[in-house]
């Protein structure tokens, strides 16, 4: 068996952690700030900016209950192992996840071998101009619209259960659907703003 969730395949993390979808917890924004105080305090002086985006900082919306967190770093510290280490001492672990044509970096932590899950995190971490920071017009987009949350709720657990052994294939399901509201958010959010 793997030493670390990182070195297993895609097929053993299904296995150990099948996609499960929660109703929304407001003990989640706790656990957010919690784990907030915790990076920063081991690399604050490296973030540009953190914020708790995904499923579990909407509000109420079904998610699986793990709590992602984005963070911004200078384009200097991309890959830095300084940050790498200080966050695998506080039990991170380096993978690579791609989005768009380029890659970013994601730590995991609360997952192990056995299929016994503590509280898991997820840091998606790049410079502040990365795609992945598109993701805030998603958050913010469906915390305002409720009707559009609705339909994508809809659609997680319908592909909750399609993907429940895919957690990568459940992932890239979805990605219709984030991509086409994220595209209306930047709209309508640039269109605001310019007012």
């Amino acid at each position: 068996m793997a030493d670390k969730i990182t070195d297993l395949s895609k097929e053993e993390i299904a296995k150990l952690y099948p996609v499960e979808l929660y109703p929304y917890n407001s003990k989640w924004q706790d656990v957010y700030h919690e784990e907030e105080m915790l990076i920063l305090g081991a690399i604050g002086n490296k973030i540009l900016r953190i914020e708790h985006f995904g499923s579990t900082a909407i509000g109420n919306i079904v998610a699986k209950d793990t709590i992602d967190i984005l963070i911004a770093i200078s384009p200097e510290d991309y890959f830095s192992n300084e940050i790498i280490e200080k966050l695998k001492a506080i039990q991170y672990d380096l993978t690579l996840q791609k989005e768009g044509e380029t890659q970013h970096m994601v730590f995991l932590k609360g997952y192990n071998n056995t299929g016994e899950k503590a509280q898991t995190f997820h840091i998606h971490m790049g410079p502040a101009n990365h795609i992945i920071w598109d993701r805030i017009y998603f958050r913010d987009y469906l915390r305002k619209y409720v009707e559009v949350r609705e339909q994508y709720e809809n659609l997680k657990k319908n592909l909750s259960i399609t993907y429940k052994l895919d957690r990568v294939g459940y992932r890239v399901a979805k990605g219709e659907f984030v991509n086409r509201i994220t595209e209306e958010a930047k709209n309508y959010y640039q269109v605001k703003s310019n007012r």
